[in-house]
């Protein structure tokens, strides 16, 4: 699987297209299905990456992509908030709400 096929999965995830990731990261419209014969610069595979939350190599093929951790709860047990107090039920579910929708693997 290629660069665009995985940006295109990646889009199918996260209920997007080519055209809206392009437009938030501020490259040309058209510019990754391009990437399918003309190699990208890196400094707009970063971009996409990082509006992924996945990893440049992630998008090459180079590594598996990331999953949600199995001790979510563990993690969000002592997590606190930012003015140093514990968590409230809220933020712990928005929190998880957040990631778990963040590593999906749909």
């Amino acid at each position: 699987m290629g660069i665009v096929e995985r940006i295109k999965k990646l889009c199918e995830e996260h209920h997007t297209n080519f055209a809206e990731v392009e437009r938030r990261v501020g490259i040309s419209n058209g510019q990754i299905r391009r990437w399918n014969t003309v190699s990208p610069k890196l400094e707009n595979v970063e971009k996409v990456a990082d509006y992924f939350g996945v990893t440049v190599d992630y998008l090459r093929g180079k590594e598996p992509k990331k999953d949600l951790p199995t001790d979510l709860d563990e993690i969000l047990d002592g997590m606190m908030s930012f003015d140093g107090k514990p968590m409230t039920d809220n933020d712990r579910e928005s929190i998880r709400a957040y990631l778990e929708g963040r590593f999906s693997n749909k």
